[in-house]
């Protein structure tokens, strides 16, 4: 009986310390804090969000180069809204009478309780207009926030672009993002989203029971202040950008330059390229459906993204490989009668050079010379182990970047195709050597890169053995970038002793009497080059030049692909000049001036394929028929082809895309 006795008071004991700390807790939430108030979000207490301005890029000279502008959203909680004038808010806003009913008809579809985008960044005009007559729009209110803004409307593949958050992107968020917010879908701003978003605010409000705001709840306490983006610091040069971008107005490539010393991106040309402006504001989304639907396709990001043959570019890094394999001394000389012979295949050189070393040859850019410089390459360890030694060379030059990607701060970057031993074997089994692969010596054949890999394979030569990874941001607000990987010096294995006989062949290219690089000469800066004529399959050859000026402590290194172009010589090797001439001197001089006018309106665009329409069978069989065939003819042909083909006659006309599409760079079709 004792025990029972002491059990229950023990119990009661219990039950009376339990109620102590209810009601202790009880009386925390209703006299001391106020919080657990705030967090309810009655019927008085509306929180409202502050969006953060994001942070602004800066060139390397410091110049703001995207900053923000303020906009306004009308925002609307419907479950709030009493009748009100529809006609003078649709005139306050320069809508129709049918779009207030259908936003209010949306806003409800998403939510009667919740502060709702009704019209996103309204003008400045009509928010003046709203303020004045906002009381008579009860459950309305405004929403400040700020949008991108580009001055030099230059660059837009490279900056990117900002967009609402989609469902997807909330949910990756863990949280952190909600229905209106804004994020980077490319370029710059997505690959520094986290940066330059900055940290949301919140306004905590009482409103009275006629939905009038009374003023901030509490003075503010529980209020969080919003937080700007963090700046960014490129290593961009605008004015470099700007005068290549109209360098290479109405053609089709890209060029890249980079700092040798640091791996900053100077300057990164994709063309046709747009005003990035196009992608900012209520027409953001049809101008996107024009540049996708453009067929010059001005999105696409070519210097990170287009995949080119190297061509006679590539001569200088074998070049570097022989020395470094003693295959080749500076003085060895081959002769070349104008073509080269692998097996029964005849490889064409432009000239007729007769004995050859290596200094002209790359000056010259004899194909017969760099065959002969592969044949001993590949060979070096016999004739039977030509598909290890092969193996063994792309190796060595995949050290120069080739074949993978370079991880600069961009997306969505690609890495090229550089072919290995085991690809051929699928292709030739074991019966393969040298003269199957022998286009690869003068970067023809199976192998592409992109121009960025191209332009740091330059870095490379001018930094005599190493590079540093590439990369368009230097530093995020007072800080400069401490990321491993953009101060680390990558060595591609050949001895700095070997840079030198190439860079004079180089040297030569552009500044002796004989060499293919002549029109990109600088007074008074020694630029060293490299032409290059890339054989296109699809129609005119690309014109390429790579080169870096000057030649001791080279502060630049460059890479210009004209698609369509012809020789390298043409196109190519003036456009880098113009711009290594700008970054250096910091302007172009003399009669050069008239030379970069002459450059900007030449017009090499593509001619554009719509004369025919398709017209498929089943079974996936096609035919072209001229615009100018009668119906009668295109049925005529049809059934010869179904007869033909034993295949039941099925009909189905596909245009080609609409001329009418426009053009960002207002270029002619």
């Amino acid at each position: 009986m004792e025990q029972l006795f002491n059990r229950k008071y023990v119990i009661q004991g219990l039950f009376i310390v339990i109620v102590l700390i209810l009601l202790a807790k009880l009386f925390y939430i209703q006299i001391v804090s106020d919080k657990f108030f705030v967090a309810a979000e009655s019927n008085v207490l509306k929180k409202k969000f502050k969006y953060p301005a994001r942070g602004a890029i800066l060139d390397r000279h410091n110049k703001v180069i995207v900053q923000n502008e303020p906009v306004y959203d009308l925002m609307v909680i419907p479950n709030e809204v009493k009748p009100f004038d529809t006609l003078a808010l649709a005139n306050a806003l320069e809508i129709s009478f049918e779009d207030v009913r259908k936003n209010l008809k949306k806003a409800r579809g998403k939510s009667n309780y919740q502060s709702t985008p009704f019209s996103k960044q309204i003008s400045v005009q009509s928010y003046a207009r709203l303020q004045e007559i906002m009381y008579r729009f009860p459950g309305f209110s405004t929403q400040d926030r700020t949008i991108r803004h580009y001055p030099d409307s230059v660059a837009g593949q490279l900056f990117g672009y900002v967009k609402e958050v989609s469902q997807v992107d909330i949910d990756k968020s863990e949280g952190y993002y909600r229905s209106g917010d804004y994020i980077g879908k490319s370029g710059l701003e997505r690959s520094y989203e986290n940066v330059l978003r900055g940290e949301r605010g919140v306004v905590n409000t009482v409103y009275d029971a006629k939905n009038t705001p009374q003023g901030s709840y509490a003075d503010g306490k529980y209020d969080i202040n919003a937080v700007s983006g963090e700046r960014l610091i490129s290593g961009i040069d605008i004015e470099v950008q700007k005068l290549g971008e109209e360098l290479m107005q109405n053609k089709v490539g890209a060029v890249v330059a980079i700092e040798p010393s640091s791996g900053e991106i100077i300057a990164m040309v994709s063309s046709p390229g747009y005003d990035p402006n196009l992608l900012v504001g209520k027409s953001q989304g049809n101008n996107y459906m024009d540049l996708i639907g453009n067929p010059y396709r001005p999105s696409m990001v070519r210097p990170i993204q287009g995949y080119y043959p190297p061509g006679s570019s590539f001569k200088p890094i074998d070049a570097l490989i022989g020395l470094q394999e003693g295959v080749i001394d500076p003085n060895m000389t081959f002769n070349c009668p104008g073509y080269y012979m692998a097996g029964n295949h005849k490889v064409k050189c432009e000239h007729v050079d007769g004995n050859i070393s290596m200094r002209r040859g790359i000056a010259r850019s004899c194909n017969t010379y760099f065959c002969h410089v592969f044949q001993k390459l590949i060979t070096k360890n016999g004739m039977k182990n030509q598909r290890q030694t092969y193996q063994e060379w792309r190796d060595k030059v995949a050290k120069f970047g080739f074949g993978t990607k370079l991880d600069i701060d961009l997306p969505f970057e690609k890495k090229g195709y550089f072919y290995n031993a085991d690809h051929y074997d699928k292709i030739y089994g074991k019966r393969w050597g040298y003269t199957t692969v022998i286009s690869q010596a003068i970067g023809q054949g199976e192998i592409t890169a992109t121009p960025l890999q191209i332009a740091n394979a330059m870095a490379i030569i001018a930094n005599r053995g190493y590079y540093i990874r590439p990369h368009l941001i230097k530093a995020i607000g007072d800080k400069m970038l401490v990321k491993k990987e953009y101060v680390t010096k990558n060595y591609v294995g050949v001895d700095a002793k070997y840079f030198e006989p190439v860079i004079d062949g180089m040297q030569d290219a552009v500044n002796s009497p004989w060499g293919t690089a002549v029109l990109s000469r600088i007074p008074d800066i020694l630029m060293c080059g490299k032409t290059g004529t890339v054989q296109n399959s699809r129609g005119k050859n690309h014109s390429v030049f790579i080169g870096f000026a000057p030649r001791d402590n080279p502060k630049i290194a460059i890479a210009v692909i004209v698609e369509n172009a012809g020789f390298g010589s043409t196109y190519a090797a003036p456009i880098a000049s113009y711009m290594v001439e700008k970054y250096i001197q910091g302007k172009v001089t003399g009669a050069r001036v008239a030379q970069v006018e002459w450059m900007k309106k030449q017009n090499l665009l593509p001619p554009l394929i719509d004369k025919t329409k398709k017209i498929r069978l089943s079974k996936m069989d096609s035919l072209k028929i001229k615009k100018a065939d009668s119906t009668k003819k295109v049925k005529d042909s049809l059934r010869i082809k179904a007869a033909s083909t034993k295949r039941p006659l099925s009909v189905q006309l596909i245009n080609k895309p609409n001329s009418k599409i426009s053009n960002p760079e207002g270029t002619k079709k």
